[in-house]
């Protein structure tokens, strides 16, 4: 297969959607079930066993002569309004990765799983990883309780999937695991930049998500005086402009406020509440962790000078994650094979290799895409890009092979 099939896929893949003219496929949906049609017939197609798991995840294997798995894969699921390639490309090119070998007739010493984890981008319970956290062995069952925006449980939305959620403790993988080795696209503008068609990923920054409530005095805006004001929006504006300055004083940290409210939310209105977001990314946790506690120390001088009420809420935190040295060091040498400059970069986003990180050395190999665009229905890659990536999967399943 070369890279105008996997691209052909993924356009097939981008009309499961929940919403017409637009790529909406949630976890456990209609648009999950079509998309899981086509490619556990994919799968088939390229010599594999496919089946779902308790959690939905699809899960293709193509046996080897030996006893040991090496894991391949990235998810289906997608945000709102999505692009065709993250998430799906990695699956498509896993596929055609193994097609390759059948396609030859050939068996390796190991065997490959390709896993097509059911949700990633946590769009439908807000609640990311579920895929490979269950293949990870490290699903919390309490999520089973969360509900979507219609009232339907996730408990309820896996058994009307076919899953089962007792049973999700079993989709953990076990055995011996040579690793974890993800296609993605960069969703940065790194490889354009430097004329690289893919790039090796050395390690997954750490990220620190952080909820901030500030509560000051809702008032008239044109009769309380200014030195009379708690208004909780100034607040909020501080700290905004404080995480923007963070990010750009510290090199390879990004800071973002990408959420806020405020109430009562009138022209004529004096903001009495403002809840907005904290993002945090860094490859260094220490340097993370100081940035942060650096912000929320912000934060609460903010609150006491202007004499407001503070909450702070932390949501999430993934510690950075260090790609496997032994599949760091095979991709780069796949890639000097197929003829392409080799080149490390961190990534910024976070990933199915995360969880996996838990159970296996994993490793990621992105792929240019223009403008570094994501998240967005702008993404964009080049058939001969994705064609130097399937090479670079195939040439390094051979090294595997071989070492």
């Amino acid at each position: 297969m070369d890279g105008r099939s996997v691209i052909e896929r993924c356009d097939v893949l981008a009309g499961c959607t929940e919403e017409p003219g637009r790529i909406t496929r949630p976890f456990a949906s209609d648009a999950m079930r079509r998309a899981h049609q086509y490619v556990q017939e994919w799968m088939r197609q390229a010599g594999m066993k496919a089946r779902r798991d308790n959690i939905g995840n699809l899960r293709g294997r193509y046996e080897g002569t030996g006893s040991a798995t090496l894991l391949l894969g990235s998810h289906l699921d997608s945000v709102r309004d999505a692009g065709k390639y993250d998430g799906p490309l990695g699956v498509m090119v896993a596929i055609a990765a193994v097609q390759q070998l059948h396609d030859q007739n050939r068996r390796l010493p190991f065997a490959i799983e390709v896993l097509a984890f059911a949700d990633e981008e946590g769009l439908r319970f807000g609640s990311t990883y579920l895929g490979s956290r269950a293949v990870a062995g490290i699903f919390d069952r309490r999520d089973l309780d969360l509900v979507d925006s219609a009232g339907v449980t996730m408990a309820d939305a896996i058994r009307a999937f076919g899953g089962d959620p007792s049973g999700i403790a079993e989709d953990r993988l076990s055995g011996e695991l040579l690793g974890y080795c993800e296609v993605h696209i960069e969703q940065g503008p790194v490889l354009e930049a430097r004329a690289l068609p893919v790039g090796v990923v050395g390690g997954i920054a750490g990220q620190s998500r952080i909820l901030i409530e500030f509560t000051g005095v809702a008032g008239h805006a044109g009769t309380v005086p200014m030195d009379r004001r708690r208004d909780a929006l100034t607040a909020a504006a501080e700290l905004v402009l404080a995480a923007e300055a963070a990010g750009a004083a510290q090199p390879g940290l990004v800071a973002t406020v990408g959420r806020l409210e405020v109430e009562p939310g009138a022209a004529n209105v004096i903001p009495g509440r403002t809840t907005l977001s904290l993002d945090v990314r860094h490859a260094d946790d220490g340097v993370r962790l100081e940035v942060c506690e650096a912000l929320l120390s912000r934060t609460r001088e903010l609150a006491k000078r202007r004499k407001l009420g503070v909450e702070i809420r932390p949501v999430s935190e993934n510690a950075a994650v260090r790609c496997g040295p032994r599949i760091v060091s095979l991709l780069t040498e796949a890639v000097r094979d197929s003829k392409q400059q080799p080149f490390e970069l961190t990534s910024g986003a976070g990933h199915d290799a995360v969880a996996m990180s838990s159970l296996t050395d994993v490793g990621m190999l992105f792929v240019r895409c223009k403008g570094g665009v994501s998240h967005n229905p702008a993404e964009s890659v080049t058939a001969s890009d994705v064609s130097i990536s399937t090479d670079v999967v195939g040439r390094f399943l051979e090294l595997m092979a071989e070492r």
